[in-house]
Order: C-alpha cells, then sequence, then structure tokens
C-alpha cells in the first residue's frame, strides 16, 4: 500500500459518474482536477490566501504532468497526497499520489512547477519568506539542499 504519511496533505475525494467517460474510466483531464483539490488544500494549511490578499503575490502554475497507472471508476474514493520535492527561492515542485479505496492500489502519480508571481507587477517574485517559513514548518526536509539545488 502507498504510504500516504509521506504526504503532509492528504484529501479524500469521492469519484462521481459524471467523471466517466465513454471507456468506462475516469477521463485522464479529471485528475488534474484532483491534483488541483489537494493543492488547495496545502494552501490553505501554510495560509497562502494572506499572502495573496495583502501582498497581491502568489503561485501560478507552470507545469503539471500526470502518470496513470491503474483505471479509476465510479463508485469509488481517492485520496491524493501533495507533498513538496524541491523549493527554491522562487518556486516549488510539487508531487501527488492518488490512491484508490476500492481497489487499494496506486491509480496515478503527478507532479507540478508552481512560479510566485507578483500579480501587482506582472512577474516573478521571490516566495516571502514568512510563508517559506509555512511550507519548512509543514515539510522540513525542504530545507535540504537537493543535487538540483546545491548545484544553484
Amino acid at each position: 500500500m502507498l504510504d500516504l504519511y509521506d504526504y503532509p496533505v492528504v484529501v479524500e475525494l469521492p469519484v462521481v459518474w459524471g467523471e466517466m467517460d465513454a471507456f468506462q474510466h475516469v477521463n485522464n483531464a479529471v485528475y488534474f482536477r484532483y491534483f488541483e483539490s489537494a493543492r488547495v488544500k496545502y494552501f490553505d494549511s501554510i495560509n497562502i490566501l494572506d499572502y495573496m490578499n495583502n501582498y497581491a503575490q502568489g503561485p501560478i502554475l507552470a507545469q503539471t504532468n500526470a502518470k496513470f497507472l491503474a483505471p479509476l471508476k465510479y463508485p469509488d474514493t481517492i485520496s491524493v497526497g501533495i507533498k513538496g520535492v524541491r523549493l527554491e527561492s522562487g518556486r516549488i515542485l510539487q508531487e501527488y499520489a492518488v490512491w484508490s479505496h476500492e481497489t487499494s492500489r496506486l491509480v496515478a502519480k503527478g507532479d507540478s512547477l508552481l512560479v510566485f508571481f507578483d500579480y501587482k507587477a506582472g512577474r516573478p517574485c521571490d516566495i516571502p519568506e514568512g510563508l517559506v517559513k509555512s511550507i519548512l514548518k509543514l515539510e522540513p526536509h525542504l530545507a535540504e539542499p537537493t543535487k538540483e539545488t546545491a548545484k544553484v
């Protein structure tokens, strides 16, 4: 079984009938909404709306990917885990895992690159220090340099 304890934020979602396509499984585009639901819960856990409302700074999705491992069908409930993989001055790479309760297996994995953006200035910016502290409180492992960030 997937160890969801590796993911500091997990959201449980129902699979709904309307998410299925003509091939009788959840359409591939729906997984990106699942990722988004986990991402929003992650953002809520670090109070990102405060920064967005007070400073007009926040994340913008630069890239997202999915790997589909097994079909997902209605009826089912899924758990979607999200965790940070790499934190840099102006961006964070996050990873997702989608677990089917009905089949007890991992059905999809994914990742996304979020760039922090100053919406007033219209350009990328560094992640504010207070927000970095909130992220590191949730995910202390991100303070450790990775091979990629050690080279920068």
